[in-house]
């Protein structure tokens, strides 16, 4: 679709822009590390990821709103053979695609080879907005491969792609920052979509906490599958967020990208 990479990206910045501010004024939890050495590893690493996708498009050139238009015109994919309402098609494509990430979350979590990738993100010892693009390479590669396969499964219009991908970017920005809701907010909020508070559950260093609340969109999932944990038992304000590192070595780029491959 014309200028789908402008408005995604446009969405993107100006989110950034607004949560960025509202923490630097009003954060939730006091940093431990400067903002200047975590944003450079963290914006490092999705520069990273964002050549990756660019590589991965000249061998690949469906990605996922590509895949959406080239299963259209072949006429693949459940949706591209029902007659059914575009709006309902979308919401329906949308939901199954947000349900997904949330499978692919919890894989990522049980599965040991894919932690190694995913805990990239979770050794960040603070929590804020840049944390929601600090994922490494392989694991944003591995993660457009499964869209791009539910893409062609689904016969998702590009519509829903492109709806979907700002919504998940959106979302994991707003409940990756260090930003407090009004608790009366937060409450009716969770009821439909990840707050702050409740994602930030699942940063805690412990086990049982981090392995809850995986969704980055819709709350639903988490507590349909029972994977949901209200709060932190330390609190918000005495838990620790992170894994075993509670150090400096998380804000670097080049041991953040070795980590997968560092023994235990």
């Amino acid at each position: 679709m014309e200028n789908e990479a402008v408005i995604r990206l446009g969405v993107f910045l100006g989110l950034f822009v607004i949560l960025a501010s509202v923490e630097t004024f009003a954060p939730r939890r006091p940093r431990k590390q400067t903002r200047a050495r975590r944003w450079f590893t963290n914006w490092g690493i999705v520069i990273l990821d964002s050549l990756t996708l660019r590589l991965m498009a000249f061998a690949l050139p469906l990605l996922a709103v590509g895949a959406a238009l080239d299963a259209s015109a072949r006429g693949w994919g459940l949706f591209n053979a029902l007659d059914w309402p575009q709006a309902v098609e979308v919401l329906i494509c949308v939901l199954a695609l947000d349900l997904a990430i949330w499978a692919q979350h919890l894989a990522t979590h049980k599965i040991p080879l894919l932690w190694r990738l995913h805990q990239v993100h979770h050794a960040d010892v603070d929590i804020d907005v840049t944390s929601a693009i600090r994922f490494h390479p392989i694991e944003i590669a591995l993660s457009m491969l499964l869209k791009i396969g539910l893409v062609y499964l689904l016969g998702a219009s590009a519509l829903a792609v492109i709806l979907f991908e700002i919504m998940l970017n959106g979302m994991a920005m707003f409940n990756h920052s260090n930003i407090k809701l009004p608790d009366r907010v937060d409450r009716v909020l969770r009821q439909v979509v990840v707050t702050p508070d409740m994602h930030r559950v699942h940063h805690s260093v412990h086990r049982d906490e981090h392995d809850s609340n995986y969704g980055f969109s819709l709350s639903i999932w988490d507590r349909m599958f029972r994977t949901y944990i209200p709060q932190p038992r330390e609190g918000h304000e005495g838990m620790k967020t992170g894994l075993r590192w509670q150090d400096d070595r998380p804000g670097r780029l080049g041991w953040s990208l070795m980590l997968p491959f560092r023994s235990k």
